[in-house]
């Protein structure tokens, strides 16, 4: 294993120490992209930056391994090292795992890496921005799931100010939290349902985001639960109200220069991307069903992928196969300044390092095959007929996590990307999901059928 420099490592242990630190976290993700840990003294520090901590893949929900097999080493990045903004006595890391002195081949965060390498290997870097989206809720007196702020009860509560001015403290908190990590946020806002809020901050690379954004939903757990309340990232908590996306907003960079190579000079579709853009698009569209499985990885998810259902009209969420310009109602979308692409399918559950590794290999391949994907749609797709998305070629994207499910393991990418271990498990352990789901008796069940015949 490669490991940190021991001057470095002492350099760090001596800096952390001086901010108060006691314990460091040897951190990875199972396959929710969850993360799970071993705690280490910071005096062993050391040891744990040379992959000392040893965990059994198959006590985890994912992580493709059998109880007689080696256990797996976290490895952590020190470039990752976060202070816990909320206990500043602990530094979290993000971890690779490995087994047997190579990279474990299941490990999210390698199944990333070896996109991102491939990328490189291109002259290219992928950056990416993710739009996150959540609840903070509480529990009432009677057992019901409510909103923190009493006056979030608007019909269209979408940048309601009250709402916003009732969490401000949550909120202020975890923006500055941000900020201080140097994460930049630049907008956030009261979001289209009630108790529902989003935070923009600045892109990064593929890598450093997907750490961040795993990191960030444990954060806005944690200061949610100190208040009593409690975060969600269930794509689709209420049925009469919009879901939470995690929009990933892409583009490619030269690897030598840092240039943004989806700026147009040439622009062969006139919706603001270069044809190195367009070729990307087309790789993802290519493989758009078995991405869906990744990028909306729950049963829950794909009520959030409807036309209709929510208070305010249309849910905002993409049904259709399709790509075109500022027009939101686009799986892929190039928003109206352009130089990047906006996948809106995916949503606040996914596991970011499949997320983004899935997003990636299929935009490489569209960029290696010098794919086109046709003109672009600026119609409200939501309103084109059935009859009329036929004969264009649109196809639906799952509508299902069963249906997803077989599209991932039918496409040759899927076992490309994730390796065979990853992809068996993530195929297996999505089928039992659905599996569950099904035979699980609901109340829904109970209210048309148990008094009917």
């Amino acid at each position: 294993m490669k490991t940190a420099d021991p001057s470095t490592v002492e350099t760090l242990r001596k800096s952390l120490a001086e901010q108060g630190v006691k314990y460091a976290l040897a951190s990875f993700v199972d396959i929710h992209g969850v993360s799970k840990t071993k705690v280490v003294p910071l005096a062993h520090l050391p040891q744990m930056l040379q992959g000392s901590e040893l965990f059994t893949g198959a006590a985890l929900d994912g992580v493709p391994q059998q109880v007689s097999d080696e256990e797996v080493a976290a490895l952590p990045d020190a470039a990752s090292c976060t202070v816990l903004p909320w206990n500043p006595e602990i530094a979290w890391f993000a971890s690779d795992l490995w087994c047997r002195g190579e990279p474990f081949e299941a490990c999210s965060r390698q199944i990333l890496k070896r996109q991102t390498e491939a990328a490189a290997a291109m002259g290219l870097r992928m950056n990416l921005g993710v739009e996150t989206e959540f609840f903070v809720l509480k529990e009432a007196a009677d057992g019901r799931i409510v909103p923190v702020s009493e006056r979030d009860t608007l019909e269209k509560p979408c940048y309601d100010l009250r709402g916003f001015l009732d969490s401000y403290g949550f909120l202020d908190e975890l923006v500055e939290a941000m900020n201080r990590m140097g994460w930049d946020v630049y907008s956030f806002d009261h979001e289209d349902a009630n108790g529902q809020f989003e935070t923009d901050f600045m892109y990064a690379d593929a890598l450093t985001m997907a750490d961040r954004c795993t990191f960030f939903r444990m954060m806005v757990g944690e200061l949610a639960r100190r208040r009593g309340w409690f975060a969600s990232f269930m794509p689709k908590p209420f049925r009469n109200r919009t879901g939470s996306g995690a929009h990933y907003n892409m583009s490619l960079a030269s690897l030598e220069s840092g240039e943004n190579l989806f700026v147009p000079g040439d622009d062969p579709h006139g919706c603001g991307l270069t044809r190195l853009g367009y070729q990307f698009i087309a790789g993802i569209l290519r493989h758009a069903a078995a991405i869906c499985a990744v990028i909306a990885p729950t049963v829950n998810s794909y009520k959030r992928l409807v036309k209709q259902g929510s208070m305010s009209g249309f849910t905002w969420a993409p049904v259709f196969v399709c790509y075109g310009n500022n027009n939101r109602t686009n799986m892929l979308r190039i928003p109206l300044a352009g130089g990047r692409v906006e996948c809106r399918a995916a949503d606040i559950s996914s596991n970011f390092y499949l997320g983004a590794a899935m997003m990636l290999a299929a935009g490489l391949e569209g960029i290696r095959e010098g794919l086109d994907p046709g003109a672009p749609h600026t119609e409200n797709m939501y309103l084109v007929p059935d009859e009329e998305l036929r004969r264009r070629g649109i196809s639906w994207l799952p509508r299902t996590l069963d249906e997803a499910v077989d599209a991932f393991e039918a496409d040759p990418l899927s076992r490309q990307v994730m390796g065979d271990g990853m992809f068996r498990a993530f195929a297996d352990f999505k089928r039992r999901e659905w599996i569950e789901y099904h035979t699980e008796v609901s109340e829904w069940e109970h209210r048309r059928y148990l008094r009917l015949f």
